[in-house]
């Protein structure tokens, strides 16, 4: 059982930027795979970015390459987000995911949202113009 806690969202200016956190409980966080996604009013969830486990080796959906990074770090547990460069199109509630079929897998594209187990409370980005 993973238990997943984000932080950092918040409202900012076109342009901006902000980092988001994840905090995972329950053991060998390192061996799974990490993602965020985001649910904007009105929308489905979206795949935003994973890390793999391990090392990591980075996935990203096309509009927030160049604009946004995905980190972790295994001593503390934690997966982030760093958000630059945003749009007002990025306002939503961003996601903190992972599951057990992520778990010793490596990505090579999208998390299947069919293969989380595990989603944080959410944390609201607001971006205005």
């Amino acid at each position: 059982q993973v238990q997943l806690v984000e932080s950092g969202g918040g409202l900012v200016q076109a342009g901006g930027s902000l980092r988001l956190s994840c905090a995972a409980s329950g053991r060998l966080f390192i061996t799974y795979t990490m993602g965020w996604f985001r649910q904007a009013p009105g929308k489905e969830r979206e795949f935003v970015a994973a890390i793999n486990w391990g090392a990591g080796g980075n996935y990203y959906t096309d509009p927030v390459k160049g604009r946004f990074t995905i980190s972790r770090d295994n001593a503390k547990n934690t997966v982030s987000l760093q958000m630059d460069s945003l749009k007002p199109e990025d306002t939503a509630v961003y996601y903190c995911a992972t599951g057990e079929r992520l778990k010793w897998t490596r990505v090579g594209g999208p998390i299947e949202r069919r293969d989380v187990d595990y989603w944080g409370q959410g944390t609201q980005v607001t971006v205005s113009s």
